[in-house]
């Protein structure tokens, strides 16, 4: 075992000797990084992190990353050659199930023998889609949080699925049944079938596939003494009804300090922007899963060109599908007096910046969170799974963006992307309502503030 766990640590507080907290995410970009995020949020309390990654995951991780005093990176086999693992999702899951619990628990019993408080782990977070590990360290008798990274909404509907099923709204498979709006949360619109995580028409495998792996995140996270969710109270507060033991911790934000990103990020656009007007840059930017045709990257380049605005555009290399660039060298030149594309950035650092006037995105929801708590408003252009959803909520709820419509053969042109830009820019309630929401956040992480109060509470039990 201690030759299949690889290490990265900086100095330890000699001060902190109460044990610390082991954070299992899952080895996706969207998963790794908002709980990287709270890695150091939780080091800044005073309590020590393991931060425990899949090979795959620690070989994308930088070689320069540094991390916080107090936090350590440790990573295991993964199960799969690296190149199988990159490439298969289903098959990495399916590997990590077989081989992680063995790894896993020799580790906590090996933590928990040293002579060294410190090394000792007094609790868990775990990554929601990593929530069948929970049965070991339980076994132990530790206590474990699992971690929700999507929306409110999309809780609710986890929650719900029993009630769905036992009511003919959905087959054994999740396929939809009723062609009827389920309302989830009284504060949120209601959710339309097309919506519903898992919804998948074209493919009912995966969407069978889809629906059992939620439905069991949903039975394994019963068993959580926590469920930990990246949003603050006001956003959705019926959602803490939810369940008694929701606590909300958000926004998590990296505040500078690294995340672990698995591409380098091109800093070169931070002092790009800083020769641009305040607020009239429009960042766009889809994630690490969004995939587009060459057909609709042709119209969104024309479309920010369209605009007439300095833009600043993430294509990176895996957005288009298949291997030639997304934008020809004759675009970049006309673009070149007022457009910056890069292959990745440091988005959080983007949206803070004072240049930044909208964000248009695939509605993730760490980029989501991110961008609401700068006060920035969204242009929505959602790919698959929850992100629907935050679309609706964003558009119709929150009323914090306005959503990309698309045309014939399902492209967006390049006229309703340039259309929707100026929308959102122009609409004053729009930005009454993201500055009021950004205030919101900001204070419930701030001293005092219900989503710091949650974590502090939580860090205060697992050492009990």
């Amino acid at each position: 075992m201690a030759n299949a766990v690889r290490t990265h640590q900086n100095s330890r507080n000699q001060n902190q000797t109460d044990g610390r907290i082991l954070i299992i995410p899952c080895p996706l970009q969207g998963h790794a990084a908002p709980l990287m995020k709270l890695s150091h949020q939780i080091t800044k309390l005073g309590t020590n992190v393991t931060f425990l990654t899949t090979d795959l995951l620690h070989a994308r991780l930088s070689e320069s990353e540094r991390w916080d005093q107090g936090l350590r990176v440790i990573s295991i086999p993964d199960g799969l050659e690296f190149q199988s693992s990159c490439k298969d999702q289903k098959l990495l899951h399916a590997s990590l199930q077989r081989v992680m619990p063995g790894y896993m628990e020799n580790l906590l019993k090996e933590a928990n023998q040293s002579s060294k408080m410190d090394d000792r782990i007094c609790g868990l977070i775990v990554d929601s889609p990593m929530a069948w590990m929970m049965e070991i360290p339980k076994k132990m008798g530790l206590k474990v949080a699992v971690f929700w990274c999507s929306t409110p909404g999309c809780l609710a509907l986890g929650f719900k699925i029993p009630e769905l099923l036992e009511s003919k709204f959905i087959d054994s498979d999740g396929t939809p049944l009723q062609n009827e709006n389920i309302q989830l949360l009284p504060s949120l619109p209601a959710m339309d079938i097309t919506e519903l995580l898992w919804y998948f028409p074209s493919d009912p495998n995966t969407q069978k596939s889809m629906f059992h792996i939620v439905k069991d995140i949903m039975r394994h996270m019963q068993n959580a003494n926590w469920i930990l969710c990246n949003w603050f109270q006001e956003l959705s507060t019926a959602a803490s009804n939810l369940s008694t033991n929701i606590l909300t911790i958000g926004p998590l934000l990296a505040n500078g300090q690294s995340t672990g990103s698995f591409c380098s990020e091109d800093s070169t656009c931070l002092s790009w922007l800083e020769k641009q007007p305040k607020c009239s840059v429009v960042y766009v930017a889809f994630g690490s899963t969004s995939r587009f045709n060459q057909q609709q990257l042709d119209e969104l380049a024309l479309g920010l060109e369209l605009m007439g605005r300095p833009f600043l555009w993430v294509a990176w290399s895996g957005l288009k599908d298949g291997s030639s660039p997304a934008y020809t060298n004759e675009y970049t030149k006309r673009v070149a007096g007022r457009g910056k594309i890069v292959e990745w950035a440091p988005q959080e650092a983007v949206l803070g910046h004072p240049s930044t006037a909208c964000f248009v995105t695939h509605c993730g929801w760490s980029s989501f969170m991110e961008s609401l708590s700068m006060g920035v408003p969204l242009v929505c252009w959602p790919y698959f799974g929850d992100q629907l959803y935050t679309r609706t909520c964003v558009c119709d709820a929150w009323r914090v963006g306005r959503r990309l419509k698309p045309g014939e053969g399902g492209v967006v042109s390049m006229y309703e992307i340039k259309n929707k830009v100026e929308e959102v820019l122009s609409d004053g309630i729009v930005r009454e309502n993201v500055l009021r929401l950004k205030g919101m956040a900001r204070n419930s992480i701030s001293k005092g503030g219900s989503s710091l109060v949650n974590l502090e509470h939580m860090l205060k039990q697992m050492k009990c």
